[in-house]
């Protein structure tokens, strides 16, 4: 494998690879050392240790001098409460989205994306990696998860000409009605920097979304990391009518655009009818 394997699909294969190592130790515990996972996986020290840093950048690991590198504790989590429109839609998005497909493969869902989407390990899921370009200018990088069943005949073609939800409700007949989306800063990595056209490990905003139908069915996961100069998100809550605390009763997306002094761009274009 090595032979053939581009740099940046071995750095998928590690990250993905200690991902499931995270999720399967429990917080605390030391993951192999270096010499096992080059064995295991078959990479130089370098090129793991590489990907061991970002992980170490995004929280997920720990590294101690002399002792090794242990799986942290989880993050600390904030919720907002739901919008009250039942809508599965945010506020407007400022300018004209496009997307390029950089990958599209099937494979086979693994133990990590196997427990996201719902579905055994050896389940066929498609793994589809696109550019989201704003105006021309490359703004994320998302990698989109779904089980291969669910949508026969999609193309990477379909995903540069359409939104995938749309196609999801006009092809596929997919009605879908909630979903769980959380957010988190990061820093990019190699090959997140190169196709944004940014500096590796320049801050990041980093989304990780379930989406579910009317059946229950979780039928995307994606894991989205936009640029931290050119997107932010702003938030208008709804507090209490009466001093209790400030106790929000709910919350809804809007555009930048509508903040003073805004020149950032929010909100996520999947969840609007652009592309």
């Amino acid at each position: 494998m090595a032979g053939t394997e581009s740099r940046g699909r071995k750095r998928e294969r590690i990250r993905e690879h200690l991902l499931d190592l995270v999720e399967e130790t429990r917080v605390g515990a030391a993951i192999p050392g270096e010499r096992q996972l080059c064995e295991e996986l078959g990479v130089s020290r370098p090129t793991l240790r590489s990907v061991v840093d970002d992980l170490v950048r995004d929280g997920l690991l720990v590294r101690e001098h002399g002792r090794g590198v242990f799986v942290a504790k989880a993050k600390v989590a904030q919720h907002l409460a739901q919008a009250t429109d039942h809508t599965l839609g945010v506020g407007g998005v400022d300018g004209v989205w496009t997307s390029r497909t950089v990958d599209f493969r099937s494979t086979n869902a693994g133990p990590r994306i196997g427990r996201r989407l719902r579905v055994s390990p050896g389940e066929p899921v498609l793994r589809i990696t696109r550019l989201r370009i704003v105006d021309g200018v490359p703004m994320s990088v998302e990698t989109l998860h779904v089980p291969q069943a669910l949508v026969p005949g999609l193309t990477a073609h379909d995903l540069e000409q359409h939104s995938f939800y749309q196609l999801l409700g006009h092809r596929f007949g997919i009605l879908l009605t909630d979903a769980s989306q959380i957010i988190e800063p990061t820093v990019v990595d190699e090959t997140e920097a190169e196709l944004l056209g940014v500096p590796v490990h320049v801050p990041a905003l980093l989304f990780e979304r379930e989406t579910r139908d009317a059946d229950g069915r979780v039928v995307e996961f994606t894991r989205s990391v936009y640029r931290g100069d050119r997107y932010r998100i702003f938030t208008q809550l709804s507090l209490a009518a009466r001093p209790d605390n400030g106790r929000v009763l709910g919350g809804s997306w809007s555009a930048a655009s509508t903040v003073p002094g805004a020149d950032t761009l929010v909100a996520d274009p999947y969840w609007t009818g652009r592309a």
